[in-house]
C-alpha cells in the first residue's frame, strides 16, 4: 500500500532569499531554519518524502500548481526507471527536470571554462579546499541561453518548461532525455514542491503521477486511484490550483516554438522580449505510437494522453447545441431493445458543458435531480482546507435519467457544470473525467471551448487527446 502524508501548509515550508530591494532572488530557495509547532508535522513529512527520494530507487508523489507530479532523482537511472516502471511509459518519452532554484539549475547546466574564456559576468571557481581552481562558473541566470531570460523573469516560478542544451558530460541519468541532447526544465510554483526538491538535494525528473495514457492526477486520490501498491508515498497538499500541466517551449530553435500548450499562454509569451512570433509546434490530435521511431521533443507530442476508460466525444465550439441533443438521444436508445422494453443494463451518460449547452445538452425526456452536489473526492479536499493560493474545486453533478416516450427510463444521466470561465474550465477538466469514470459512465459528450491563444488551447489539446470521436 502506498502511504498518504498530508502537507496542511506548504506555504510556510521555503523562501527565497531577498535581494536588497525586498523582490524575490530566485537563484536561491531557503529552507526555515525552525519549524513551529503548527507546522512540524508537515517538515516531517516532507523530510520522510525527500528521504525516500534519497535513499530508494521508487518515485513519490507531490504536488505542484499544474499537476502532480511523480518524482525521482533525475541524476540516478535507477531511480529515473522506476518512474517509467510505475506509470507503464514508453521509455521514448522524454521527462520534465523539476528544480527548486536557478542555483540548482546551474548544477546541471555548468560548464566550465578556463580564466578568460568567459564574458566578463563570471566568477573564479573554488575547490572544497578553499583554493582556487583556475576555471569560471558563470553566475546561474547568465548560464541560460539569452532568449530564456525574459521568460524566466516573468513566469518562473511557474508552469513553464524550457527546451535547454544538455551539456556533455551531463550530471542527468540517460534515460530523462530519452535520447535527446536536450532536457526540459521547469521551476513550480508550489513552494511544497520546491521545499521537497531542496531536501531531496537533487532535480527531481517527475511527469505526471498518473498512470500512462490516463487523466492527470490533481488531488491526491488521483495518485492513488492509478498508482496505490506501485509507488511508497503520495505528498498530498490537496488540489493543484492551474489543473493542466506546464507549457513547454523551444528557444533554440528559429523562431521559437511551443511544443505543448500549457499554464502560460501563446499571448502571454508573444508579450515577452524575443517572443513576439512563436509559434504553435504541437498536435492536438493523439499520433499513432508506430508513426515514427524518433523520440518525441517533449511529453505529450506522440502518444495518446489524458483519456478516462468511457469513450469521449467532443464537439468542437462551433457545433450547434441543438445538434448534440439527437446523439445523447441516439446513445440512450442503446439501453432498450428492439421491442422497446428496458435491458438489465441501461447505459450511463456523461455530459459536460461548459457554458453554452442547456442541462443535459438539451436532451428531451431528462428528468435531473433538482439539488445540485459536488462529487465525493472533492467534497473530501474541501472539508481538510487548502491554502488561499489552491482553491478548492467546485464542479457540480446532477444525476438523473432519461425516459422515451412512453415514460420508461432508458438510460442514466451525469450531468457536469463546469461554468463557462476558461481557468476554472481548466482547473477541473482531469478531475470530472475522472469522476465519470469512477461512476462507470459508458459514453462522455464534451462541450469544447474556443480555442483562442489562452490557457483554452492546453483544455482543448489535452480534450483531443482524450476525445474517441471529434465532432466539427
Amino acid at each position: 500500500m502506498t502511504r498518504v502524508l498530508r502537507i496542511r501548509n506548504g506555504q510556510a515550508l521555503g523562501s527565497f532569499r531577498k535581494r536588497p530591494d525586498g523582490t524575490d532572488d530566485i537563484s536561491h530557495w531557503e529552507l526555515p531554519a525552525a519549524a513551529g509547532p503548527a507546522d512540524s508535522a508537515d517538515v516531517a513529512n516532507l523530510e520522510e518524502a525527500a528521504r525516500h527520494l534519497r535513499q530508494t530507487d521508487v518515485p513519490v508523489g507531490f504536488p505542484t500548481e499544474t499537476v502532480y507530479g511523480l518524482g525521482a532523482d533525475a541524476t540516478r537511472s535507477a531511480a529515473v526507471k522506476g518512474i517509467y516502471a510505475a506509470k507503464g511509459r514508453p521509455s521514448d518519452n522524454p521527462l520534465i527536470v523539476h528544480v527548486c532554484d536557478l542555483e540548482m539549475l546551474a548544477d546541471v547546466m555548468r560548464g566550465f571554462r578556463r580564466a578568460g574564456d568567459d564574458d566578463g559576468d563570471a566568477v573564479t571557481a573554488v575547490g572544497a579546499n578553499g583554493a582556487s581552481s583556475g576555471l569560471t562558473q558563470r553566475a546561474p541566470i547568465d548560464l541560460l541561453p539569452a532568449i530564456y531570460r525574459p521568460l524566466v523573469e516573468r513566469f518562473w516560478p511557474g508552469p513553464l518548461t524550457l527546451i535547454l542544451p544538455n551539456p556533455r558530460p551531463s550530471r542527468l541519468a540517460p534515460e530523462v532525455t530519452a535520447g535527446l541532447a536536450t532536457f526540459g526544465a521547469r521551476m513550480p510554483a508550489s513552494p511544497l514542491a520546491r521545499s521537497l526538491i531542496k531536501l531531496a538535494g537533487a532535480p527531481l525528473a517527475a511527469p505526471s503521477a498518473n498512470a500512462s495514457t490516463k487523466p492527470s492526477p490533481t488531488a491526491a486520490q488521483h495518485v492513488l486511484d492509478d498508482l496505490d501498491g506501485r509507488i511508497g508515498v503520495v505528498l498530498d497538499g490537496g488540489p493543484c490550483s492551474v489543473g493542466v500541466e506546464s507549457t513547454v517551449v523551444d528557444g533554440l530553435c528559429d523562431p521559437p516554438v511551443v511544443l505543448r500548450p500549457g499554464g502560460v499562454s501563446l499571448e502571454e509569451l508573444r508579450a515577452c522580449p524575443g517572443w513576439e512570433g512563436v509559434e504553435k509546434a504541437y498536435r492536438d490530435r493523439a499520433e499513432d505510437g508506430n508513426a515514427g521511431s524518433s523520440a518525441p521533443r517533449a511529453p505529450g507530442m506522440k502518444y495518446k494522453h489524458y483519456s478516462p476508460k468511457a469513450r469521449v466525444v467532443l464537439y468542437e465550439a462551433s457545433v450547434r447545441p441543438r445538434l448534440v441533443a439527437g446523439d445523447v438521444r441516439e446513445a440512450a436508445e442503446k439501453g432498450a431493445d428492439d421491442d422497446g422494453d428496458r435491458l438489465a443494463v441501461s447505459p450511463r451518460i456523461g455530459i459536460v458543458r461548459t457554458g453554452r449547452w442547456p442541462e443535459a445538452a438539451g436532451a428531451s425526456g431528462v428528468q435531473l435531480e433538482a439539488k445540485q452536489r459536488i462529487s465525493e473526492d472533492v467534497a473530501a479536499e474541501v472539508a481538510t482546507g487548502t491554502s488561499e493560493e489552491t482553491p478548492a474545486l467546485s464542479y457540480v453533478i446532477r444525476e438523473g435519467a432519461l425516459s422515451d416516450a412512453k415514460g420508461r427510463q432508458v438510460a442514466e444521466v451525469l450531468d457536469v457544470d463546469l461554468g463557462s470561465d476558461t481557468r476554472g474550465i481548466a482547473h477541473g477538466l482531469f478531475s470530472v473525467l475522472r469522476e465519470l469514470d469512477r461512476r462507470e459512465v459508458d459514453v462522455i459528450f464534451v462541450e469544447g471551448i474556443r480555442d483562442r491563444d489562452d490557457i483554452a488551447a492546453a483544455v482543448m489539446n489535452r480534450l483531443r487527446k482524450a476525445a474517441s470521436q471529434i465532432i466539427r
